[in-house]
């Protein structure tokens, strides 16, 4: 039976309905202290919070949610060890809840990340695979989201995308990377090339993110797909590192992005009517804080913002039906069934 590793166990890769392919499920709430409960409840909060958000998302024909959150960044703990957390979810709300396994860049991410070798994140991510992540028996069902800054991949960051190429051969699952606005997506598809991945196993995230819709099919064009899984993200702030506790008081500059979703469904339907359908997986990368700055759209219809508002733009943009099932059923579908494993020697790349 082709099957999907989910975060309760194996699940046929036909019962898994449309898919929201990238999510943080536990990246809701800021934090125990607005509740007035105690820190050691915040976990049941969190569950509690994310199981009311998905409740629409089966009316819709959503049945899975994929939690791409990387170790350390947006809801995972640094060793990974809430992802019980997950399964939780996943048992009180019925849905399916895949999780990925990932490092993310290193101006967020537990120091553990940022000193380990190559070989300690492909091994990293192959028991996450196979045995667990963190002190769970939940195992990962893809690989990401893997990043990139902003026009430019740092050592760290090459380290970890190699990292999952390579545990993308010793276990069969695919890749979702991240993206900074779209940016250095070429530059990821030319190492998944050195590292011998299967380009159409992979998918290049926050696409819809980038303002040149050429760029986007140069992209396609080289055999892998892309999310368009930004949607509702209307206006966001660009993240930057912490600053230091020493740093002074007053005005610190901050950059802040702006893609409305009329923009993304024109690009999404040209795509579409190109003949890339087959390529598009859908999602939302919604979290609590950019709900606060998107109140028309993740802050008024949460997750099921992409099937009700969205799609509806869409057809009026001549998207049908099928084409959306097709990005959101059949695209998740195929990559969230696990291929099979196969030991392959990359060419000598130094360890970062």
């Amino acid at each position: 039976m082709s099957h999907v590793q989910s975060v309760t166990g194996e699940v046929d890769a036909n019962q898994l309905g449309r898919v929201l392919s990238h999510e943080h499920l536990l990246a809701l709430l800021p934090g125990p202290g607005l509740s007035g409960r105690s820190a050691e409840s915040f976990d049941e909060e969190q569950v509690a919070a994310a199981v009311s958000a998905v409740s629409g998302l089966r009316s819709l024909g959503f049945q899975t949610v994929v939690d791409l959150s990387p170790y350390g960044d947006v809801g995972r703990d640094a060793l990974g060890n809430n992802v019980g957390l997950l399964r939780d979810i996943a048992r009180r709300s019925g849905l399916t809840v895949v999780t990925g396994t990932a490092t993310y860049r290193a101006e967020f991410s537990p120091r553990w990340t940022v000193e380990a070798s190559l070989s300690e994140l492909v091994d990293r991510f192959v028991k996450d695979a196979t045995t667990g992540i963190g002190d769970t028996d939940v195992r990962a069902g893809i690989l990401g989201e893997q990043p990139c800054g902003l026009d430019r991949m740092t050592a760290h960051e090459e380290k970890g995308l190699r990292a999952a190429a390579r545990a993308h051969h010793a276990t069969g699952l695919a890749i979702n990377t991240h993206t900074t606005h779209g940016t250095m997506a070429l530059e990821q598809v030319d190492l998944f090339v050195e590292e011998r991945v299967e380009l159409g196993r992979v998918v290049i995230g926050h696409m819809d993110n980038h303002p040149d819709l050429d760029y986007v099919r140069r992209v396609l064009d080289r055999g892998v797909n892309i999310g368009f899984d930004s949607i509702g993200k209307q206006h966001w702030d660009f993240r930057v590192p912490p600053l230091a506790d020493d740093h002074p008081d007053g005005e610190y500059p901050k950059r802040a992005i702006k893609q409305s979703d009329r923009t993304r469904a024109a690009r999404l339907a040209a795509l579409v009517a190109e003949g890339y359908a087959g390529q598009i997986v859908l999602s939302q990368d919604l979290s609590g804080w950019q709900a606060f700055q998107n109140p028309a759209t993740h802050g008024r219809y949460g997750y099921t913002y992409l099937g009700s508002a969205f799609a509806e733009l869409l057809a009026s943009y001549g998207v049908r039906e099928a084409d959306l099932d097709t990005m959101l059923r059949e695209n998740p579908a195929r990559l969230l069934t696990i291929g099979r494993a196969r030991p392959v020697v990359a060419r000598c790349v130094a360890s970062a």
